[in-house]
């Protein structure tokens, strides 16, 4: 099996790991694989929320029209998905999540479409607009999958690698990221609001982590499509709605669990749950002992061991500890949940 670091970002570790030498996971992973030149990536949240469900207002429609141009534009993203779920308050989000293995081009794009989606165009009573973007160096992000169907950043990854070992133990995402081979990557400040109008800026937290974690039940049928929608959604569901709802308790900021979306707009079958953490060290904290998290981990490795080879239902998930300098959130018209909104605002102090 290979490490889920490739060697040029192999260090010698002055943090522990916490793979034993006698591991064997009980099914396979692979992590993508990058050119070491890919020294840098970008992840852009480009959100719409409105009250409500149902056809977007005129607001959204155009907007969202406008971002798909701009992303065709020289420069704009190599890979895009959309996604959309219903918040804690009722409003419908639209997300576009954008993607760059190059961030020269992204910081190029970045200005005008920054003012494109926030400028005072899009000031209405009838929608909030706003962007969640990080840029993390090679070291600070790590992605890991259960097959060979790439999702996220590592579409625009080289390939993906052969079986690793880091995986299906608690503290295995910790071991898979380069960073934290010297890093403790203890949290900083916490977040904290300026405001311009109905425009807000949140500064960023140093070592913040972002996770986006999905399933994709496209090929599955009969029992294993059963069993999937049966057992392992609902649990899956009822962790997503307690970080939604009480995660800020255990260090999760905020917590989206988003259906993706087609060219036409309509659900397909995939989700992924994207949230942000105060640290991975709570993160690793729910997965390791919260029985939210242990009930997801244990029908997971339930059905991935019972079917083996013959599984059809992907897995994935992509984690960045972002430094501070390598952020950015910025929410117009936005109502005081959403987002990093949701920690930094005095109210919701």
């Amino acid at each position: 099996m290979e490490s889920a670091i490739p060697r040029y970002l192999a260090s010698a570790r002055t943090q522990p790991a916490k793979l034993k030498p006698s591991w064997q996971p009980p099914y396979p992973s692979y992590v993508a694989r990058f050119q070491p030149q890919v020294s840098r990536v970008a992840m852009a949240y480009f959100g719409a929320q409105y009250p409500g469900e149902g056809r977007p207002p005129a607001p959204v429609r155009a907007a969202l029209a406008d971002l798909a141009a701009t992303c065709a534009l020289p420069d704009g993203p190599r890979h895009t998905d959309r996604a959309s779920y219903i918040d804690e308050n009722g409003y419908t989000t639209v997300v576009t999540i954008a993607y760059w293995d190059d961030t020269t081009h992204y910081d190029n794009w970045f200005t005008n479409a920054r003012e494109m989606w926030l400028g005072d165009q899009r000031a209405t009573s009838d929608a909030g607009f706003f962007i969640e973007a990080v840029r993390p160096s090679a070291t600070r992000f790590e992605t890991l999958f259960s097959n060979d169907r790439r999702e996220g950043i590592a579409v625009l990854a080289d390939g993906l690698s052969g079986e690793v070992r880091e995986h299906g133990y608690w503290g295995g995402s910790r071991d898979r990221l380069p960073q934290a081979q010297t890093d403790p990557l203890a949290p900083g400040e916490p977040p904290a609001l300026t405001t311009d109008g109905v425009r807000h800026r949140v500064r960023a937290q140093h070592n913040l982590c972002l996770i986006r974690s999905g399933q994709d039940w496209t090929d599955t049928d009969g029992d294993e499509r059963n069993r999937y929608l049966d057992d392992v959604e609902p649990v899956l569901h009822a962790g997503m709605e307690f970080l939604r709802d009480e995660g800020r308790a255990i260090g999760c900021y905020n917590n989206r669990y988003m259906r993706v979306l087609g060219d036409d707009g309509k659900p397909l079958d995939k989700s992924f749950g994207m949230s942000w953490w105060r640290s991975m060290t709570a993160l690793d904290d729910w997965a390791r002992d919260h029985p939210t998290h242990k009930n997801i981990f244990g029908e997971a490795t339930r059905y991935l061991s019972a079917l083996g080879p013959a599984a059809r239902l992907r897995l994935y998930h992509e984690v960045t500890v972002a430094a501070a300098e390598e952020q950015h959130f910025e929410y117009l018209g936005c109502h005081p949940g959403t987002g990093l909104l949701k920690v930094a605002m005095p109210e919701n102090s």
